[in-house]
């Protein structure tokens, strides 16, 4: 139908682009160098590319760029449905009833667990993930703590640690059994992820043994989910987007091979194989990775010659432990709704979203609500199901999943060219390649350049810390030279729990000293800026008020007590005061000097230690204090006042 160029009156629709030069990417770059020349970039960096200035790098190799276009163009993704399944594997998507919410669960107490499964049930989740063996549920109460629970609707994802994982799955088929479900409906899954296991205990994986084990069960449970290829190993340990992708399609590629050598065949074996991979507040990384690694393995199921109808991947997306905080853990909420949302999009099958205190030990029932809310307000509330794909087409997500692709993909090749990832994990190229990794990342946590509110940024000193029953089923569960569980907090907090407990101790917080110089107007920028890098280590920070000069500054702090102090003022006040308030604080006595602003070997040669400012490395920079503070032996203030008057 052909439709008239005019509005409702019949007036011709104007061209509200008339008038305005063509839109190139030439003369975007023009103005793009004209701001950055404003800003002070060199005009070396600029050349043909000043966008590239811009650019942020990646850990896994390449940069997201400040402007993305329909060309060159990306990989072409499919249509939902199709081969290579980027868009998912199911033409219609989520739309007729949403994904999967599915709800972990770590408790020890069979009592408390059948009550808090039915809970969860009763109020919107549609699977349970249970941690069994080790330090949880012990594999005997199984069983009981499944009473409730129509297992023929409720699915149970298993999660056991090494020595357990064949008495828990034989406890589950016995709790089928039991229950009156007819083999030919269980929908349940094992969770054999012997890999995963063998890396954390440190120890030489075996996947042939539970290969064996879960062949002799799968002709007759046809509907029986047996291993999981859990990349959250990778993740959790510090590693990028891509080592995660690549080591999940590893280990997937190393069950497939285990299954068929032990008589499976392929495709089924395929079918049998959960991806479990993490979702963080990096919202297009995680929709771009689970689109990506849909189509890296449909490449391994093509080259292993599975119908395409058949190469469809059930992918489970849980909100990642690596981004949780135990301090001030309500932001934690924030965290995992954005993460959560970037599951949907990416087209997860099945969700989990970690309670908000995970992070500090058993979850509450409060918390395990909000987690459950949270799917079911994106689902039910804001319909982000309805919608199949709704990152498709994008010019940025679609690059960025093609460049994922490319590097996840040459991960999992690097992976094989070492053996296989058993081997990897064996001989340690696979801890290697993600310690690499985490380094970068652990300084850019240390530098403040990946900020984490509520802990690097913005930390609340007074807060009222949670207090929830230790879990040991999330901590602890790494042995001595096992793959390391790592959060990005851990450092920061660690030195806010030593502060903290000196603080019980003595009633009285470890106390830096501002030496605040001129009026307010002049100083109140960096006093307020060392104040919050203070308290990210939980260390406290006196102000003293406006100070003159020297003397007034060396006498303020012999009277704090205090033996670390910080200068703190504009960089006019500094040129005329810096060098001599320097010297006289370290005559009155302080361990430490330090100045807010940037570094200068003249302020140095005076007596300052160290500079607090943008882009140091803060964890250093605390960890240094918070040892003077708790160690050195304590100044009187009868010798500061020497120390002052000299």
């Amino acid at each position: 139908m052909d439709v008239p160029e005019s509005g409702a009156a019949g007036a011709a629709v104007p061209n509200l682009a008339e008038g305005f030069p063509a839109a190139t990417r030439e003369r975007w770059r023009e103005l793009v160098a004209g701001v950055l020349r404003k800003s002070g970039a060199a005009e070396e960096d600029l050349g043909d590319a000043p966008e590239s200035v811009l650019a942020t790098p990646t850990y896994d190799g390449f940069d997201i760029e400040p402007l993305y276009t329909g060309a060159p163009p990306a990989a072409d993704p499919g249509y939902p449905g199709l081969a290579p399944f980027t868009r998912g594997y199911r033409p219609d998507g989520g739309v007729a009833g949403g994904w999967d919410i599915r709800a972990r669960h770590t408790d020890a107490d069979p009592a408390v667990l059948r009550s808090r499964l039915n809970s969860d049930l009763m109020n919107g989740v549609s699977s349970l993930w249970i941690s069994v063996g080790g330090g949880a549920l012990p594999v005997s109460e199984l069983g009981a703590a499944l009473t409730d629970v129509y297992l023929d609707l409720a699915p149970v994802v298993l999660a056991a640690p090494g020595p357990d994982a064949v008495d828990a799955a034989t406890a589950l088929l016995t709790a089928h059994a039991d229950a009156g479900v007819p083999a030919d409906r269980v929908v349940s899954h094992l969770g054999l992820d012997p890999l995963t296991a063998a890396a954390l205990a440190d120890e030489r994986p075996d996947v042939r043994g539970p290969a064996r084990f879960a062949a002799e069960h799968a002709a007759a449970y046809p509907g029986l989910g047996l291993f999981v290829a859990d990349g959250t190993l990778v993740h959790n340990a510090g590693g990028s987007e891509a080592q995660e992708t690549g080591a999940a399609i590893a280990a997937a590629t190393a069950y497939l091979r285990s299954l068929t050598e032990a008589g499976l065949d392929p495709a089924d074996a395929a079918g049998r194989i959960e991806f479990r991979l993490a979702a963080n507040a990096d919202q297009f990384a995680v929709i771009a990775k689970l689109r990506a690694v849909r189509a890296m393995w449909n490449q391994v199921l093509q080259d292993c010659g599975v119908p395409a109808d058949q190469r469809g991947m059930r992918l489970h997306a849980t909100t990642s432990e690596a981004m949780m905080t135990r301090r001030d853990p309500h932001v934690n909420m924030l965290r995992t709704t954005v993460a959560c949302f970037a599951a949907g999009v990416g087209g997860a099958d099945a969700v989990t979203v970690e309670p908000f205190d995970a992070a500090v030990g058993l979850p509450d029932d409060f918390a395990r609500r909000i987690a459950r809310n949270t799917q079911s307000l994106l689902v039910e509330e804001a319909h982000l199901a309805r919608v199949i794909d709704p990152a498709g087409g994008s010019f940025y997500v679609e690059a960025l999943t093609r460049d994922l692709y490319v590097a996840g993909w040459s991960f999992f090749q690097e992976l094989e060219r070492a053996g296989g990832i058993a081997e990897a994990i064996g001989h340690g190229q696979l801890r290697t390649a993600v310690d690499r990794v985490w380094q970068r990342r652990r300084h850019d946590l240390a530098t403040r350049a990946a900020p984490l509110t509520g802990v690097s940024e913005f930390p609340n000193p007074h807060e009222s810390l949670l207090v929830r029953e230790a879990d040991p089923a999330r901590q602890g569960g790494t042995a001595p030279g096992g793959f390391p569980v790592r959060r990005y907090a851990q450092e920061y907090e660690a030195l806010r729990d030593r502060c903290d407990a000196r603080t019980g101790d003595t009633g009285h917080r470890p106390t830096a000293f501002l030496a605040t110089l001129g009026p307010v107007a002049v100083h109140t920028a960096r006093a307020s800026f060392a104040t919050n890098l203070l308290a990210a280590g939980g260390i406290g920070a006196a102000d003293p008020g406006p100070l003159e000069d020297a003397r007034a500054a060396a006498s303020a702090f012999a009277d704090s007590g205090s033996r670390v102090a910080v200068i703190c003022s504009s960089d006019g006040v500094y040129d005329e005061h810096a060098e001599s308030v320097a010297r006289a604080l370290r005559g009155a006595g302080a361990r430490r000097v330090l100045l807010a602003g940037p570094p200068s070997d003249a302020y140095r040669r005076a007596g300052v230690d160290a500079f607090a400012h943008r882009g140091c490395d803060a964890v250093a920079l605390l960890t240094d204090l918070v040892e003077v503070l708790l160690t050195d032996p304590p100044t009187t203030t009868t010798d500061a006042a020497q120390g002052a008057s000299a």
